[in-house]
């Protein structure tokens, strides 16, 4: 089955850059383009992408602003990348609190824009998980205890959850807790749900922000 992909940059020249990796490769095609956020709720909803790799700085609405609307009024909106020039830009943290699930460099390599792609829509791994972790921790607050005492995580599902944070993939817990990879989904899909986390990006925010996971500085 294809993946349609939604394409928001203002610049016509990253646009075409992005379309021709997209379309080049096999399962992937580019449904639609827009130059400004203001133009994806409409081609969101009429188009059905899996995927939106959303510049982040734009004129008239940014990406945090249109990922905001999409993951508050769109019921099975689809995954958002923002795509970004500099990786310490303080608005890919505030898309990634959006919702976003993760973020690309405008330098980034052909195979690395594909494999981020095919990331998110899997679901069961975080996309480029050092770079998200170290974006988590520089805004971590100080450590207060466990701020999520009362999210009912059972004692696997926390051990999951820390796992996780760490970077782990769902083969790659499985390995480290010896269970099957199919309890690991199910345990990692009660987590999200426990905690309100639309996927792993945001599970693992809230494992940093909340203190249950200690950054590492």
């Amino acid at each position: 089955m294809s993946v349609g992909v939604l394409l928001v940059d203002d610049e016509p020249l990253i646009r075409a850059g992005l379309k021709a990796i997209v379309d080049s490769e096999p399962g992937l095609a580019v449904l639609g383009e827009a130059a400004d956020g203001a133009e994806v709720p409409g081609l969101v909803a009429r188009l059905r992408p899996d995927v939106v790799l959303m510049d982040v700085r734009m004129p008239a609405v940014d990406g945090i602003r249109a990922t905001t609307h999409l993951m508050s009024t769109v019921d099975e909106p689809p995954k958002v990348i923002v795509v970004t020039t500099f990786e310490n830009d303080e608005y890919v943290y505030d898309a990634l609190l959006a919702g976003a699930s993760g973020f690309l460099l405008k330098r980034a390599r052909p195979e690395e824009i594909v494999a981020a792609i095919r990331t998110v829509v899997a679901g069961d791994s975080l996309l480029f998980p050092t770079a998200i972790r170290r974006l988590a921790a520089q805004h971590a607050p100080a450590p207060a205890g466990d701020g999520l005492a009362n999210a009912g995580l059972t004692e696997r599902e926390r051990e999951v959850l820390r796992l996780m944070a760490g970077g782990l993939s769902n083969v790659e817990i499985a390995g480290e807790l010896y269970l099957g990879v199919q309890t690991v989904k199910t345990h990692v899909g009660n987590v999200l749900a426990k905690l309100g986390a639309r996927d792993r990006t945001q599970a693992v925010i809230r494992a940093y922000e909340s203190g249950f996971v200690a950054p590492s500085r």
